[in-house]
């Protein structure tokens, strides 16, 4: 942490056992010791929600750099419902249009596909939502992609969201602003092809 974030160990330990005190965060459940071979001492093992506290408490460039990406990429989920992690996306290319050629297999044999199936398949493939913001901006690239076709309603397609919209809600997931189409024209437009 102290590398990350720019600052000296003592001041790292200083944050910890502050979070600790104030019970912000709860030591017991986010901390591991660990012996590691050829040591006298166990070594703390952290978890994610003890480095972005201290990653908020600390005051150095590279903290506020932190910040200010973590602000934007929480405002980009609170605000779309979902966050794209780009970077992420083209460093494992290959392994992410390899999950989504996956779908193809899931589709039935007809040529059309009910509400329920398309629930079905947004179930599967929910933590997959950045595939949907590539599409909508174009960046989707087609290595080895497979497209079938497959004839939707706009009505159904509709339908199979408003049901996963309602199923989340009920389970406090999401809210209201959840599955808001972005503009209705682009959605009529890719509405007939679904890959």
């Amino acid at each position: 942490m102290a590398e990350v974030f720019g600052i000296d160990c003592s001041v790292v330990s200083k944050h910890i056992s502050n979070l600790f005190k104030s019970k912000e965060v709860s030591e017991k459940s986010n901390v591991q010791k660990m012996h590691i071979t050829n040591s006298d001492k166990p070594i703390a093992l952290y978890s994610l929600d003890v480095i972005l506290s201290v990653g908020y408490k600390t005051n150095s460039g590279q903290a506020i750099e932190f910040r200010q990406w973590a602000t934007k990429t929480l405002e980009q989920h609170i605000t779309q419902g979902y966050t794209v992690n780009s970077k992420r996306i083209a460093k494992n290319y290959e392994a992410f249009m390899d999950s989504m050629s996956q779908v193809q297999t899931l589709l039935p044999s007809s040529s059309s596909v009910s509400a329920k199936d398309v629930l079905e398949l947004v179930r599967i493939f929910a933590d997959n939502w950045f595939a949907l913001d590539a599409y909508d901006k174009e960046v989707l690239g087609a290595k080895k992609v497979n497209k079938k076709k497959v004839s939707l309603t706009a009505s159904d397609l509709k339908g199979g969201i408003l049901v996963l919209k309602n199923d989340l809600i009920e389970k406090g997931e999401v809210n209201e602003n959840f599955a808001q189409e972005r503009n209705r024209a682009s959605l009529e437009g890719i509405v007939g092809n679904v890959v």
